[in-house]
């Protein structure tokens, strides 16, 4: 009898420690898989703008480091520019020549030039003179039957020749003392103007070969190394305004009901020990279908859009940074 009850002690020994066992893995089954509170996690994001050149160059010098803060009409770089250089000086000597043919048209012939046309216009006047006295003469002579017609018409032609070279020799010394035709004047003047429309638009590039900050905020990073070759438009460095900060949280549909649109809601930074923060919803769209959270049609569920949530802080919120995570407990 005694094995026996020893056999029976045994069974319910091994049955007891297996109801135990049981029993411990159903109460941490149980906390293990209860579901635990809803978790949306986004993150802190700023504005950035990128800093570029119109003109390609080679970097000369970098006034500014990442991380520096800058602003606005700061100079963050200098751009080394040969060619634009070279363009100045070809525009401007282009300016000086029209500037020198705009004055000359301005002022007329020179002394010199119109004292010989002065000259020329007395000595016309004196073979006119000339002229007119061989023609009485003849006429004379004609008139008593002793000169024949030919010899009269010889001396009227010589007469009128004499008078229409006089004319001319008076227009171009009347020209000399005027100065150039209006006409003349004004194609002097439009070139002295496209001239200077050249010189300016190369000192526009000039200026560009400086970069200058157009806002505050601070230098998120920076591309090339001085010395390197940048194209036109080639990113030089980003710089982020620490001033216009938002998070962007991705929800799933089902989670949106304090996240409408102007709704105001509190948030945790872990970066900064947890500080918590308010923020107001500025921004919901949906994300598409791409973004959607798949349900097996059989259990009676539907698909679960995602919708992109950005807000912003209610008040400033010392050393958040982009990139930062901001969570919401559900």
């Amino acid at each position: 009898m005694a094995p026996i009850k020893s056999q029976n002690s045994n069974m319910l020994l091994a049955f007891l420690t297996l109801l135990g066992v049981i029993a411990v893995v159903a109460v941490v089954g149980f906390f293990m898989l209860r579901k635990g509170p809803e978790i949306i996690q986004g993150q802190a994001e700023v504005t950035e703008y990128r800093v570029s050149s119109k003109v390609p160059g080679r970097i000369l010098e970098f006034r500014v480091k990442e991380g520096q803060s800058v602003n606005a009409g700061d100079t963050l770089a200098i751009l080394e520019a040969p060619d634009v250089v070279a363009k100045m000086e070809q525009a401007r000597a282009a300016e000086a020549a029209a500037q020198a043919q705009n004055e000359k048209a301005i002022k007329g012939a020179r002394e010199e030039q119109i004292q010989a046309a002065y000259e020329m216009w007395q000595k016309a006047q004196a073979g006119v003179t000339i002229a007119e006295k061989s023609y009485k003469r003849v006429k004379n002579l004609y008139e008593q039957g002793v000169m024949p017609a030919q010899k009269l018409d010889e001396v009227t032609a010589q007469r009128d020749a004499a008078i229409a070279t006089e004319k001319a020799a008076k227009a171009q010394y009347t020209m000399a003392k005027n100065g150039a035709e209006r006409e003349d004047k004004m194609a002097a003047e439009a070139l002295v103007n496209r001239a200077k429309g050249a010189v300016a638009e190369v000192e526009s590039y000039i200026k560009e070969t400086y970069l200058i900050a157009p806002a505050a905020g601070e230098v998120s990073e920076i591309f090339p190394k001085v010395g390197e070759l940048v194209g036109t438009g080639a990113p030089i460095m980003n710089i982020a305004e620490l001033n216009d900060m938002w998070v962007t949280f991705n929800v799933r549909e089902d989670l949106l009901k304090n996240l409408t649109m102007g709704a105001e809601f509190e948030a945790v930074v872990p970066a900064l020990d947890n500080k918590t923060v308010r923020l107001k919803v500025y921004y919901l769209k949906d994300l598409g279908t791409y973004a959607a959270w798949k349900a097996t049609k059989t259990t009676g569920q539907f698909d679960l859009k995602t919708f992109e949530v950005k807000a912003s802080p209610m008040e400033k919120v010392e050393n958040l940074r982009p990139g930062m995570s901001v969570i919401i407990n559900k």
